[in-house]
């Protein structure tokens, strides 16, 4: 399955979400450490919900860029 993360920078760092996880979620320094942490976060939130019997939802979400005038 692929699932859509969305990273945020800010002045101390990064963070990064995956809507269709509620709930997974990883902050590093660096946009790279971040991708590494989310990738690994939702590994660990999928064998999580494998074994309390939640089901694991399909990835639904996409993103898109639009153009806006300034």
């Amino acid at each position: 399955m692929r699932y859509l993360i969305i990273i945020e920078k800010d002045g101390k760092g990064c963070s990064a979400y995956v809507p269709d996880l509620p709930g997974c979620v990883a902050a590093g320094d660096t946009e790279e450490e971040v991708r590494e942490l989310i990738c690994e976060g939702i590994q660990l939130h999928l064998k999580g919900m494998r074994e309390t019997g939640d089901l694991i939802p399909e990835p639904t979400s996409t993103a898109e860029y639009v153009e806006a005038a300034p």
